[in-house]
This record gives C-alpha cells, structure tokens and sequence, in this order.
C-alpha cells in the first residue's frame, strides 16, 4: 500500500494534548526560554555599532528632509488655494 500526503505520519505534527501546567510553571518557563534566547544574541564590533548607527542617522536625516520638502510644498499650496489674491 502507497501512503498519501495526508496519511503520511513523517513530518506531522503531533497534537497530543499537554497537562495545562500551573501558573508559576509557566513563568518559569518563560524565563528560561527568555534567558535562553538572550544567550543567542551576538554583540556588534564597534567598527559594526558604528557603521549601524551612522546608517540610522543618515536615514532619519534623508527622511526629515522628505518629510520638510512635502511640509513646505503642501503648506504654500493649502495657501495659494484657499487665500484670496489681493487685487492691485
């Protein structure tokens, strides 16, 4: 006999149902899977924390200059359109 996909047990997940486990269990838990992925986390060089925290800069300035360019150009154009010209 073939096995299909869906009869197929390689790969499956299991949905067993777990014993709910008590409330101070699971902060354990939790603090331990905390520490666990805090140990994963590799630190930058400083030539690496640098060349970050230039590139953060140089975005934050290319954005507020955009972000200028549209205040002005919206600004004096909400003014064009909704003032009155004054007659000479």
């Amino acid at each position: 006999m073939t096995e299909t996909a869906a009869g197929s047990s390689q790969g499956a997940p299991h949905h067993k149902k777990q014993a709910k486990t008590g409330f101070f269990a699971g902060i354990a838990l939790f603090f331990r899977q905390m520490i666990a992925e805090l140990r994963k986390v590799v630190t930058p060089t400083r030539s690496e924390l640098v060349n970050y925290t230039l590139v953060v800069l140089g975005f934050v300035a290319l954005v507020m200059l955009i972000v200028s360019g549209l205040d002005y150009v919206f600004g004096n154009g909400s003014i064009l359109i909704f003032t009155n010209p004054t007659e000479q």
